[in-house]
C-alpha cells in the first residue's frame, strides 16, 4: 500500500529547509484559527497524528485554537528515512524546524508519550517559542531500560520486529494501550496496520531519548499533564517526577486509564485543556 491510499486524511505538507533534518518532507493537519497548537503523537507501529487525536483537536479548533496536527518523521504520510537515528535530538530538530518553516514563534506544544519527550526537548532547547505544555504520559523522565521492563513496550517491540503487522497483530499491541479495549475501533487499526509496514526496520532500535529528569527545574512554560494509573507504556511514577521537579506543573491522575488519556477520557481530556489554555 503506497502512502497515498493509508486510510489517512491527507493535508499539508513542508520540506524543512535547515538544520540536520534539511530536506525532510512533513505532512501535517492544519484546523482552526487562533493561538496555535502543536500536536505531538506517540510512538509504536503504524501511529500518526491523525490516529491518535482524531477526538480531540475538532474539540480546540471549536474553541478558536489553529491546530497544527504534525506526522512525526518515521510516521503516518511524513518522510521515514531508514539510513538516520531516530533519537530525541533527530526529533526534536525536525519539530524546530517545522516551526520555523511554517513561521510560528509561539505556541502550545501537546505530546503523548514520545510526543511529550519531543515536546520536553525543544522547551529546553528554545524556551521562547513554547507558552504552554500539555503532557499525556510523556517519555524521557525514565532511563531507557525502565521503559523496557514495561509490558506495552515489550509486546509493541517483539511485534513490529516478528515482520508485517496486519489487524490482529495491530489489536494484539494496542489492547495494551488501553484500559478497555473495547474502545479500539476496526476503523483505528486499520489506520495503523496501513502505516506499519512502510516503517524503516530501525525505527525503535535506535529510538533514545535520554531521562531529562534533572532539567525539569529549567522549564518556565506551565505544565498541564495526565496520566492513567493502568498505564503499561510509561511508568506512571513519571507524574510524581514532573510534580517535583517542574516548577509550574499539575498532573490529573485517572483510575481505570491506559496510556491514552486523550482516547480513554476524551471529554475530560478536552475540556481540560481547554480550560487550561483560555482561563488561566
Amino acid at each position: 500500500m503506497s502512502q497515498q491510499d493509508f486510510p489517512l486524511p491527507i493535508d499539508q505538507f513542508v520540506e524543512l529547509t535547515k538544520g540536520l533534518n534539511k530536506g525532510l518532507r512533513l505532512h501535517y493537519l492544519d484546523v482552526g484559527q487562533g493561538p496555535v497548537v502543536v500536536w505531538l503523537h506517540g510512538s509504536g507501529p503504524g501511529a500518526s497524528g491523525y490516529s491518535n487525536f482524531k477526538g480531540n483537536y475538532p474539540e480546540f479548533a471549536a474553541a478558536g485554537f489553529r491546530n497544527l496536527v504534525l506526522d512525526l518523521p518515521g510516521f503516518g504520510r511524513s518522510d521515514k528515512p531508514a539510513d538516520i537515528k531516530y533519537d530525541l535530538g533527530f526529533f526534536v530538530d525536525a519539530l524546530s524546524g517545522f516551526l520555523d518553516a511554517l513561521g510560528i514563534d509561539r505556541c502550545t506544544l501537546l505530546g503523548n508519550s514520545l510526543g511529550g519527550a519531543i515536546a520536553l526537548g525543544l522547551a529546553l532547547e528554545r524556551p521562547a517559542v513554547v507558552e504552554r505544555l500539555i503532557l499525556m504520559a510523556p517519555g524521557g523522565l525514565e532511563e531507557r531500560e525502565a521503559y523496557f521492563r514495561m509490558e506495552g513496550i515489550q509486546r509493541m517491540v517483539q511485534t513490529f520486529a516478528a515482520g508485517p503487522m496486519g489487524m490482529e497483530e495491530m489489536r494484539h499491541v494496542m489492547s495494551l494501550q488501553v484500559f478497555d479495549p473495547a474502545l479500539l475501533e476496526d476503523a483505528l487499526l486499520a489506520e495503523r496496520a496501513a502505516v506499519a509496514p512502510t516503517q524503516p526496520a530501525n525505527l525503535f532500535s535506535t529510538m533514545l531519548v535520554p531521562n531529562l529528569s534533572s532539567r525539569l527545574g529549567e522549564l518556565q512554560a506551565p505544565i498541564l499533564g495526565f496520566w492513567g494509573t493502568d498505564d503499561k507504556f510509561n511508568p506512571v511514577r513519571g507524574a510524581m517526577t514532573l510534580l517535583e521537579n517542574a516548577p509550574h506543573a499539575r498532573v490529573v491522575m485517572l483510575n481505570r486509564c491506559g496510556h491514552w488519556v486523550q482516547v480513554e477520557h476524551r471529554e475530560l481530556f478536552n475540556r481540560a485543556c481547554v480550560d487550561f489554555m483560555t482561563k488561566e
